[in-house]
């Protein structure tokens, strides 16, 4: 990391009043509130054993069921009104192309992750059925339900892609082989690819070469922190959490030998405390072993440890989703670039004659996930307004028009150059 010379461009922000990233000292979980022991691992739905009577929608003011994988999955709002279980639309996009799952029991996800909705802490209060996850609730729907659906609709089925994302679960891994088969029995995974977010604590090597062998197209392991120190404090021994940064390199680099270049990938949250050269090496490192980043802007999830904490800075998201279109996609490398004292980028290593077409692109400003049908660098998993509001987007789950590129323009400080 190269420190700043008095020549060199600040960010944009950097003299405000308002600061242009997030800083390590100031993204501090809060402690969670003690949780009455009849709430604990799903005490209140298990004691009351009401039985589920096919689509739900998250209610904190009726009893949650009793669901479970693999006969039911929770599903995205977005992915709900896709498939139209549910009346609705998004904000300049049509919804979403990958059909995101998520596995859902009583007990819940036992891990205790500070920014995530779904945590174990959030027992004492709701339900996990009924708990938001990246802004959105997640309605549970029968496997069989949606399976029939999709497989009506056949080749004009709107989605792209699907994923199962596990959770910490002593039956998750189970559970994953039962939904990927009951998918793969009534739909070609070649027309629908399926992507695999794993949970890399319940795993062994095995499990990913299983997941391959049943048909899964891609595998992705949500690192989310940058760097070992912030993964401990957020989803560690820090917060009484049971994952650990060795395992989840370990299964990653399984997914690399068993998947292969291009068909494994992990997640990245940008502005948890880490610095932009945190970010960025971490995206180099993962580019250099064969696989690609899926980059998520930290957003203050309500109900979560850090819903007190201030959203990433757009001058910083910018910056990082530069940098990390330039890695993935562009030829870039991390050494090339130059950052200050405070690890922001000061130079990207391109001339901005080379910048300018990949900035008015603006593929690189829009939701970063597993590949769709459309090319290789535009997601799938567009994931509409799961990390920023509409009236303030991070994540674009569509292809910016000219206002939009000319205001990302301004976020990152480059003008364009006048021809």
């Amino acid at each position: 990391m190269t420190c700043l010379k008095p020549e060199a461009r600040m960010p944009a922000a950097a003299n405000a009043l308002a600061p242009d990233f997030n800083a390590a000292a100031l993204m501090k979980p809060r402690a969670p509130a003690p949780t009455p022991g009849e709430r604990k691992n799903g005490g209140a739905v298990k004691a009351n054993g009401v039985s589920p009577q096919g689509f739900y929608m998250p209610n904190n003011n009726i009893q949650t069921p009793e669901m479970r994988s693999p006969d039911y999955v929770q599903l995205s709002t977005a992915a709900a009104i896709t498939l139209g279980l549910m009346q609705g639309k998004m904000h300049r996009c049509g919804c979403t192309r990958c059909l995101n799952l998520l596995l859902t029991y009583p007990e819940g996800c036992r891990a205790n992750c500070a920014y995530c909705g779904l945590a174990r802490h959030r027992e004492a209060d709701r339900d996990y059925a009924d708990r938001n996850f990246i802004r959105v609730d997640w309605p549970a729907v029968p496997m069989a339900q949606i399976i029939d659906i999709v497989a009506k609709d056949g080749a004009k089925s709107p989605f792209h892609r699907m994923c199962i994302s596990m959770i910490t679960h002593p039956r998750s891994d189970d559970d994953t082989f039962s939904v990927l088969k009951a998918w793969t029995d009534k739909i070609d995974p070649k027309a629908i690819p399926v992507s695999i977010l794993s949970n890399p604590t319940t795993m062994q090597r095995a499990d990913v070469a299983r997941l391959k062998d049943m048909g899964a197209d891609i595998f992705t392991v949500a690192l989310d922190a940058a760097t070992p120190e912030i993964f401990d404090a957020t989803r560690g021994k820090g917060v009484n959490s049971p994952h650990s940064w060795r395992k989840y390199w370990e299964i990653l680099e399984d997914a690399r030998d068993i998947f292969g270049p291009q068909k494994f990938g992990a997640h990245i949250i940008v502005g948890m405390g880490e610095t932009e050269y945190d970010s960025l090496s971490l995206i180099q490192r993962i580019v250099d072993m064969g696989g690609h980043s899926h980059m998520f802007c930290f957003f203050p999830e309500k109900g979560s440890l850090m819903d007190h904490l201030p959203a990433t800075p757009r001058d910083q998201w910018r910056r990082v989703q530069l940098g990390r279109y330039l890695i993935d996609y562009a030829g870039g490398r991390v050494e090339q670039m130059r950052f200050d004292e405070q690890g922001r980028v000061i130079d990207f290593g391109m001339s901005q004659s080379e910048l300018d077409p990949i900035i008015d692109k603006a593929v690189a400003f829009r939701t970063s996930g597993c590949p769709g049908k459309v090319a290789e660098d535009i997601s799938a998993c567009d994931r509409p307004y799961g990390d920023s509001p509409p009236s303030n987007i991070a994540s674009f789950p569509f292809q910016p028009n000219k206002a939009d590129v000319t205001k990302i323009r301004r976020q990152l400080a480059i003008p364009r150059t006048r021809n």
